[in-house]
């Protein structure tokens, strides 16, 4: 009775080991999957491509109320670069060592021949869709090249209250009683996470420099950055040594996901969620952070889930080992030695039969 008793408890530690096994690959499996669902977090990647060049992508969160200026952008790119050469890197082909955008946000009043109303802004500068790749459902991003900087994008819903539907390129609005022209449609982002982080209701994206008309108090509240990374970690340093951030948050979003990082935010558990820079988060940052808590849950129940099946195979395998070493000690050990002693004496009969044929045959 005792031996079943033993033998039903293997089973069903053996059961709940397997359980807990496939629930730990499961959780690193999710983790991994919700940790690339964030297209604003794989610039690095995309600007990349093919080349052998590795690259860091760093966001940089101001203060509300201590912002930065335009001008303080070009002078830190004019570092960059300085700091590119210093590096030995190719500064005659600077467009792609880096690509850079700058970002801000209020509330405009917006009008057609059709409705009206109060919506957010975003106020873009530099390459912001490269870091923002939102689906276009009708006509084009907007640039920084752009020559003339009347151009602006609307969100969907925007798109209904204005023209009721989305098909909008070229048609004719109002920001601030200012005309504009439509440059195309945006659908928001689909993913859980920034679906439960943007919360701004109706939205358009401009040109900073449009909006810097139309607010003379506006100022850039976030700046994220592409830079070549030649050596670990030469482009978070540099930006925290040269980027004016006035008590703002630096974030590396390229090393966002990994298990190092993951482990340290871990150690924060309880701290991290406290805010005490006086700053507030865009939404895409805000949904960065969320799919990060959501990874960290995912690797703590990974790796506490992973220890009883761990500690069960790393039983299993000594068990073995002492069975096996026994069995050679027990079985094979003797067995190699009685058969080596009997090859010796067959040997060494042979060798006495040959040596007592000899001296017969004289």
């Amino acid at each position: 009775m005792k031996k079943n008793f033993s033998k039903k408890k293997k089973i069903l530690i053996g059961i709940i080991s397997v359980i807990l096994a496939v629930m730990s690959i499961a959780s690193f499996v999710a983790m991994a999957v919700i940790g690339n669902i964030l297209d604003t977090q794989k610039e690095a990647e995309r600007w990349r491509g093919d080349s052998d060049m590795k690259f860091s992508q760093i966001s940089c969160y101001l203060p509300a109320d201590n912002k930065v200026q335009l001008q303080q952008i070009f002078e830190f790119r004019t570092a960059m670069m300085t700091k590119f050469h210093e590096a030995a890197l190719d500064v005659d082909n600077e467009n792609t060592l880096f690509v850079d955008a700058w970002s801000t946000d209020g509330k405009v009043n917006v009008s057609s021949s059709l409705g009206k109303g109060e919506v957010r802004v975003t106020a873009v500068g530099g390459n912001f869709f490269d870091f923002h790749p939102l689906r276009l459902l009708n006509g084009t991003y907007i640039y920084q090249q752009d020559l003339m900087k009347d151009r602006v994008l609307l969100d969907e819903d925007t798109a209904w209250l204005l023209f009721g539907g989305i098909d909008l390129e070229g048609m004719e609005m109002r920001i601030n009683g200012v005309p504009f022209v439509v440059s195309g449609v945006i659908e928001r982002e689909q993913d859980f996470a920034s679906k439960k982080a943007y919360t701004a209701g109706m939205g358009i994206y401009m040109s900073y420099d449009a909006y810097k008309a139309l607010n003379e108090n506006a100022a850039i509240s976030c700046y994220e950055l592409c830079m070549a990374e030649p050596v670990k970690g030469f482009s978070v340093a540099f930006v925290k040594e040269k980027f004016p951030i006035n008590g703002g948050d630096i974030i590396e979003n390229t090393q966002r996901y990994s298990f190092g990082r993951l482990i340290k935010l871990l150690g924060q558990f309880g701290s991290r969620s406290m805010q005490t820079m006086g700053l507030s988060y865009p939404y895409w940052e805000n949904a960065a952070r969320c799919t990060e808590d959501w990874c960290l849950l995912l690797l703590f129940i990974g790796m506490f889930s992973a220890v009883m099946p761990i500690t069960v195979i790393i039983i299993v395998l000594v068990h073995y080992a002492k069975a096996g070493k026994n069995k050679l000690s027990d079985d094979v050990f003797p067995d190699i030695k009685e058969k080596t002693q009997e090859a010796i004496r067959v040997r060494q009969r042979k060798h006495w039969e040959k040596k007592n044929e000899k001296r017969k045959n004289k």
